[in-house]
């Protein structure tokens, strides 16, 4: 939490905090490869369908 504006509500630092690690995580992820598929990242991992720089939710 050392890198956010200090003038932010505590739960906005928190929750900023939370992002952060979530994003860790999923970074995280060693998935195994799929045969035929897309190339680049998983076009689900944030929980919505992305493809050229769109992102549908389901």
């Amino acid at each position: 939490m050392t890198d956010q504006p200090k003038d932010l509500p505590p739960a906005a630092q928190r929750a900023l905090a939370e992002a952060a690690e979530r994003r860790k995580q999923i970074d995280a992820q060693t998935l195994p490869p799929e045969l035929g598929g897309r190339d680049g990242p998983e076009p689900v991992r944030y929980g919505d369908w992305e493809k050229k720089g769109l992102a549908i939710d389901f």
